[in-house]
C-alpha cells in the first residue's frame, strides 16, 4: 500500500457487481482534473471492472475495453477526460513519457493498472485501490488523502 500522503484506509466486500458499480460511482464523484486512481492487485482481481464502473458512472456509455494490449484509452465525459491505462507490459518508467501520463493529468484524471510499474510518477495524492480475491470473495482496500478521506467519510458499506 502506498503511504506517501495517506489520510485514511477503508475496507470494501464487492459482494457482487452492483457493490463495485457503487464504489465506482462513489470515485467518479469525487473524480476531478490531475486524479490518480491507481488501481492494484493480481490478474482477475477486478481492476479493470472497477475502472468499468467508474467510466459508466461519469456517463461514457461505449464499450470499455481492457486498455491490455494499447495501454491507455481515452474517454471524453461531460465532467472530464479520463484515461485508462494498463502498465503491465511497461518495463521501463521513461515509457510513462509517451504513454502521455503528465498530459492527462493536465487535461482530466487517469485510471491506472498495474500502478507500480509507474515507479514515482504517480502523484502523492493518489487514490489507490488495492483488490483481492479470496475465499470470502472480492475486497477493496482504498487510501488517500485527506481529500479522498472525505469523498469516503458517510459509506456505511465498510467492512
Amino acid at each position: 500500500m502506498h503511504k506517501d500522503s495517506q489520510g485514511f484506509q477503508q475496507s470494501f466486500a464487492l459482494v457482487d457487481l452492483a457493490a463495485t458499480d457503487a464504489l465506482g460511482a462513489r470515485i467518479a464523484a469525487s473524480l476531478r482534473i490531475g486524479d490518480v486512481v491507481a488501481l492494484n492487485g493480481d490478474l482477475g482481481s477486478g481492476k479493470t471492472t472497477l475502472a468499468r464502473a467508474i467510466l459508466r458512472a461519469l456517463g461514457v456509455s461505449e464499450a470499455v475495453p481492457s486498455p491490455t494490449f494499447t495501454l491507455v484509452q481515452a474517454y471524453e465525459t461531460a465532467r472530464l477526460a479520463v484515461r485508462h491505462y494498463d502498465l503491465y507490459r511497461v518495463d521501463d518508467v521513461s515509457d510513462m513519457d509517451e504513454l502521455g501520463l503528465d498530459e492527462a493529468l493536465e487535461e482530466g484524471a487517469a485510471l491506472i493498472e498495474w500502478p507500480e510499474h509507474a515507479g514515482a510518477r504517480l502523484p502523492p495524492d493518489a487514490l489507490h485501490v488495492a483488490l483481492t480475491f479470496d475465499a470470502r470473495g472480492r475486497r477493496a482496500q482504498i487510501s488517500g488523502s485527506q481529500r479522498w478521506a472525505r469523498a469516503f467519510g458517510e459509506t456505511q458499506h465498510a467492512g
